[in-house]
Protein backbone atom coordinates (compact mmCIF):
# COMPACT_ATOMS: atom_id res chain seq x y z
CA UNK A 1 0.00 0.00 0.00
CA UNK A 2 1.44 3.19 -0.84
CA UNK A 3 0.82 5.97 1.85
CA UNK A 4 1.64 9.48 1.96
CA UNK A 5 3.46 11.03 4.88
CA UNK A 6 2.48 14.81 4.75
CA UNK A 7 5.58 16.53 5.88
CA UNK A 8 7.79 18.48 3.95
CA UNK A 9 11.03 17.81 6.72
CA UNK A 10 13.23 15.63 4.72
CA UNK A 11 14.67 14.76 8.17
CA UNK A 12 11.00 13.31 9.26
CA UNK A 13 10.64 11.42 6.52
CA UNK A 14 14.25 9.79 6.33
CA UNK A 15 13.13 8.76 10.34
CA UNK A 16 9.70 7.69 9.74
CA UNK A 17 10.93 5.55 6.83
CA UNK A 18 13.56 4.11 8.71
CA UNK A 19 11.30 2.68 11.45
CA UNK A 20 8.93 1.56 9.01
CA UNK A 21 11.28 -0.75 7.08
CA UNK A 22 10.26 -3.69 5.98
CA UNK A 23 6.52 -3.31 6.25
CA UNK A 24 4.12 -3.75 3.97
CA UNK A 25 3.70 0.13 2.49
CA UNK A 26 5.75 2.28 0.40
CA UNK A 27 6.00 5.73 2.47
CA UNK A 28 6.33 8.59 0.17
CA UNK A 29 6.40 12.26 0.86
CA UNK A 30 4.80 15.31 -0.34
CA UNK A 31 7.94 16.51 -2.43
CA UNK A 32 7.62 13.43 -4.10
CA UNK A 33 3.91 13.79 -5.58
CA UNK A 34 5.23 16.66 -7.80
CA UNK A 35 2.57 18.84 -6.67
CA UNK A 36 2.88 22.38 -5.00
CA UNK A 37 0.67 22.08 -1.91
CA UNK A 38 0.11 24.88 0.31
CA UNK A 39 0.76 23.79 4.33
CA UNK A 40 -2.07 24.04 6.51
CA UNK A 41 -2.98 26.29 9.04
CA UNK A 42 -1.86 24.23 12.71
CA UNK A 43 -4.15 25.63 15.71
CA UNK A 44 -4.75 22.93 17.62
CA UNK A 45 -3.79 22.97 21.56
CA UNK A 46 -2.20 19.45 21.34
CA UNK A 47 0.05 17.31 19.15
CA UNK A 48 -3.28 14.88 18.21
CA UNK A 49 -5.32 18.24 17.18
CA UNK A 50 -2.62 19.34 14.77
CA UNK A 51 -1.77 15.52 13.11
CA UNK A 52 -5.57 15.03 12.82
CA UNK A 53 -6.16 18.73 10.80
CA UNK A 54 -3.18 18.25 8.95
CA UNK A 55 -3.70 14.30 7.94
CA UNK A 56 -7.50 15.67 6.80
CA UNK A 57 -6.16 18.67 4.83
CA UNK A 58 -3.95 16.46 2.59
CA UNK A 59 -6.39 13.49 2.62
CA UNK A 60 -9.00 15.94 0.99
CA UNK A 61 -6.72 17.17 -1.75
CA UNK A 62 -4.96 13.98 -2.45
CA UNK A 63 -7.53 11.62 -1.91
CA UNK A 64 -5.46 8.62 -1.24
CA UNK A 65 -3.79 7.10 2.20
CA UNK A 66 -2.09 9.97 4.09
CA UNK A 67 -1.03 10.08 7.50
CA UNK A 68 0.70 13.17 9.56
CA UNK A 69 2.10 13.22 12.64
CA UNK A 70 2.45 16.30 15.48
CA UNK A 71 4.67 16.57 18.37
CA UNK A 72 4.82 18.89 21.39
CA UNK A 73 7.83 20.31 23.30
CA UNK A 74 7.56 20.17 27.25
CA UNK A 75 9.66 21.73 29.74
CA UNK A 76 9.93 20.59 33.02
CA UNK A 77 9.80 23.64 35.46
CA UNK A 78 9.12 26.11 33.14
CA UNK A 79 5.74 28.07 33.84
CA UNK A 80 2.35 26.93 31.62
CA UNK A 81 2.39 29.79 30.00
CA UNK A 82 5.91 29.67 28.54
CA UNK A 83 5.81 26.12 27.47
CA UNK A 84 6.18 25.86 24.29
CA UNK A 85 3.77 22.49 22.98
CA UNK A 86 2.56 22.46 19.77
CA UNK A 87 4.26 25.65 19.05
CA UNK A 88 8.04 24.95 19.74
CA UNK A 89 8.83 26.90 16.30
CA UNK A 90 6.82 30.07 17.08
CA UNK A 91 7.59 32.91 19.31
CA UNK A 92 5.74 35.87 19.44
CA UNK A 93 3.34 35.67 16.72
CA UNK A 94 6.64 34.38 14.09
CA UNK A 95 8.21 31.81 13.30
CA UNK A 96 11.41 31.11 14.46
CA UNK A 97 14.47 29.62 11.63
CA UNK A 98 16.43 26.91 12.87
CA UNK A 99 19.17 29.19 13.98
CA UNK A 100 16.76 31.24 16.19
CA UNK A 101 15.23 28.36 17.69
CA UNK A 102 18.68 26.89 18.83
CA UNK A 103 19.78 30.45 20.39
CA UNK A 104 16.26 30.99 21.90
CA UNK A 105 15.85 27.39 23.43
CA UNK A 106 19.62 27.47 24.60
CA UNK A 107 18.66 30.93 26.67
CA UNK A 108 15.79 28.65 28.65
CA UNK A 109 18.54 25.72 29.24
CA UNK A 110 20.99 28.55 30.53
CA UNK A 111 17.88 30.29 32.73
CA UNK A 112 18.32 26.71 34.61
CA UNK A 113 21.83 27.14 34.50
CA UNK A 114 22.86 25.17 31.54
CA UNK A 115 20.69 22.73 31.01
CA UNK A 116 16.80 21.72 31.87
CA UNK A 117 14.81 18.51 31.71
CA UNK A 118 12.82 18.21 28.19
CA UNK A 119 10.30 15.62 26.39
CA UNK A 120 8.89 15.42 23.20
CA UNK A 121 4.54 14.13 23.15
CA UNK A 122 3.70 12.75 19.72
CA UNK A 123 0.78 12.12 17.89
CA UNK A 124 -0.48 10.42 14.24
CA UNK A 125 -3.41 10.62 12.61
CA UNK A 126 -3.64 7.67 9.33
CA UNK A 127 -6.39 8.56 7.14
CA UNK A 128 -7.14 5.08 4.47
CA UNK A 129 -10.27 6.49 3.28
CA UNK A 130 -13.56 8.47 3.88
CA UNK A 131 -14.54 5.86 6.54
CA UNK A 132 -11.43 4.70 8.31
CA UNK A 133 -9.21 7.01 10.49
CA UNK A 134 -6.79 5.92 12.95
CA UNK A 135 -4.98 7.99 15.47
CA UNK A 136 -2.85 7.32 18.94
CA UNK A 137 -1.20 9.83 20.83
CA UNK A 138 0.43 7.20 23.54
CA UNK A 139 3.43 7.32 25.67
CA UNK A 140 5.48 4.55 23.71
CA UNK A 141 5.50 6.62 20.06
CA UNK A 142 6.95 9.67 22.17
CA UNK A 143 10.48 10.17 23.17
CA UNK A 144 11.82 9.73 26.51
CA UNK A 145 13.55 12.99 28.85
CA UNK A 146 16.72 14.44 27.69
CA UNK A 147 18.81 17.63 28.71
CA UNK A 148 17.97 20.78 26.79
CA UNK A 149 21.64 22.86 27.40
CA UNK A 150 23.03 26.19 26.72
CA UNK A 151 26.02 25.07 24.77
CA UNK A 152 25.32 24.07 21.18
CA UNK A 153 27.65 21.49 19.33
CA UNK A 154 27.27 21.48 15.38
CA UNK A 155 24.13 21.06 13.86
CA UNK A 156 24.48 17.82 11.44
CA UNK A 157 20.88 16.93 10.26
CA UNK A 158 18.51 19.61 8.30
CA UNK A 159 14.89 19.20 10.05
CA UNK A 160 16.14 18.39 13.61
CA UNK A 161 17.22 22.18 14.91
CA UNK A 162 17.63 21.63 18.37
CA UNK A 163 19.64 18.71 18.19
CA UNK A 164 22.83 20.59 18.30
CA UNK A 165 21.68 21.36 22.22
CA UNK A 166 19.78 18.14 22.96
CA UNK A 167 21.61 15.58 25.52
CA UNK A 168 20.63 11.90 26.12
CA UNK A 169 20.36 11.82 29.73
CA UNK A 170 22.20 8.53 30.07
CA UNK A 171 25.03 8.57 27.81
CA UNK A 172 25.47 12.30 28.13
CA UNK A 173 26.42 12.59 24.25
CA UNK A 174 24.60 15.41 22.19
CA UNK A 175 21.66 13.42 19.56
CA UNK A 176 23.91 15.08 16.92
CA UNK A 177 27.20 12.89 18.14
CA UNK A 178 25.88 9.32 18.90
CA UNK A 179 23.38 7.39 15.96
CA UNK A 180 21.58 5.82 18.63
CA UNK A 181 19.45 7.95 21.18
CA UNK A 182 18.25 5.99 24.09
CA UNK A 183 14.64 5.68 24.10
CA UNK A 184 14.50 6.08 19.98
CA UNK A 185 14.15 1.97 19.66
CA UNK A 186 10.85 2.27 21.96
CA UNK A 187 9.75 5.41 20.12
CA UNK A 188 10.20 3.20 16.42
CA UNK A 189 8.36 0.14 17.89
CA UNK A 190 5.62 2.17 19.07
CA UNK A 191 4.89 3.63 15.48
CA UNK A 192 5.13 -0.09 14.18
CA UNK A 193 2.71 -1.51 16.48
CA UNK A 194 0.40 1.38 15.44
CA UNK A 195 0.46 0.38 12.14
CA UNK A 196 1.01 -3.66 12.46
CA UNK A 197 -2.75 -2.93 14.93
CA UNK A 198 -4.20 -0.93 11.28
CA UNK A 199 -2.80 -4.15 9.38
CA UNK A 200 -4.39 -6.58 11.24
CA UNK A 201 -7.78 -5.12 11.53
CA UNK A 202 -7.54 -5.20 7.65
CA UNK A 203 -7.29 -8.46 7.47
CA UNK A 204 -9.56 -9.51 9.57
CA UNK A 205 -12.04 -7.12 8.11
CA UNK A 206 -11.33 -8.38 4.67
CA UNK A 207 -11.98 -12.30 6.35
CA UNK A 208 -15.22 -11.55 7.57
CA UNK A 209 -16.43 -10.29 4.25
Amino acid sequence: MKIVYATGNPGKFGMMKEFLEGMEMELVSLSELGRSLKEPEECGKFPLENARQKAAYYFNILRQPVFSCDSGLFIEGLPAEEQPGVHVRNRDGKRMTDSEMTEYYAGIAKRFGGKCIARYQNAICLILDGGRRYEYDGEDISGGRFYLVDAPVEQKEEGFPLDCISVDMESGTYFTQREEISGIGEEKAGFRRFFEGIWREIEDSTILI
